[in-house]
């Protein structure tokens, strides 16, 4: 069985706001991936963008 990810091996997590600047997860949820229920991980991965966005306009 194939668990959906997002991450893109790109493993750095900004300090300011801990989350991963290249999926855009907290390291709770990279750590608990495996773990969560697929809806879960589908809510995860749809906040994603908006996490992505915000990360983003902070180093601009």
């Amino acid at each position: 069985m194939t668990i959906d990810t997002p991450c893109i091996k790109v493993c750095t997590v900004d300090r300011a706001s801990g989350l991963c600047v290249g999926c855009g997860r907290s390291l709770d949820e990279i750590a608990e991936w495996a773990d969560l229920s697929a809806a879960a991980r589908r809510r995860i991965m749809a906040e994603l963008p908006a996490r992505l966005a915000r990360l983003s306009a902070l180093h601009d």
